[in-house]
């Protein structure tokens, strides 16, 4: 089976974590690996479009539906009403490849680069969480010893996460 390495962005709203992943996955995969997503959300969210086929078939109570095209394929699950599944179940759903970037998730256990706005007067995850291995940060953070990147220093950032994940061509 395969184990692909997960590595996280964490932080709170707004922070740049989208923007990051993205120059991160376009970074790595342009260097010959394979990289996949997980993003999680705090609230729900729609990947159909109100009056596609695929539309109806999950409003009329199917519990996956997949699509499937010569671009691409997409399954979704509907939970209809079961506890969100844990990040570990999540875990197995991946296909064979070299890294799995993490957008949030903040709090499960895996290496992760807490991305600091700023500005902003939220609480830092690198205090109380031993699993932030790294900073990216416009602002150097004084108290802390970790690594620490501007937030658009994708090339450097890229390098750490596979030194650290222990990937290489």
């Amino acid at each position: 089976m395969n184990t692909p390495k997960f590595f996280g962005i964490a932080g709170w709203k707004n922070s740049g974590k989208t923007a990051l992943v993205s120059g991160l996955v376009s970074e790595i995969a342009s260097r010959g690996f394979t990289v996949s997503t997980l993003k999680h959300a705090h609230h729900t969210f729609d990947l159909d479009t109100s009056g596609t086929d695929s539309f109806k078939h999950r409003e009329a109570g199917a519990r996956e539906v997949i699509l499937v095209s010569q671009a691409r394929w997409a399954i979704q699950h509907e939970l209809r009403g079961e506890q969100e599944p844990p990040f570990e179940a999540i875990q197995q759903k991946f296909s064979k490849c070299d890294l799995v970037l993490v957008e949030g998730y903040k709090k499960e256990k895996f290496p992760k680069i807490e991305i600091i706005e700023p500005k902003s007067s939220q609480k830092r995850l690198w205090i109380d969480d031993k699993n932030v291995v790294a900073l990216a940060c416009d602002e150097p953070q004084e108290a802390c010893h970790l690594p620490q990147f501007g937030r658009d220093q994708v090339v450097e950032i890229s390098d750490f996460i596979l030194k650290f994940s222990g990937i290489s061509s």
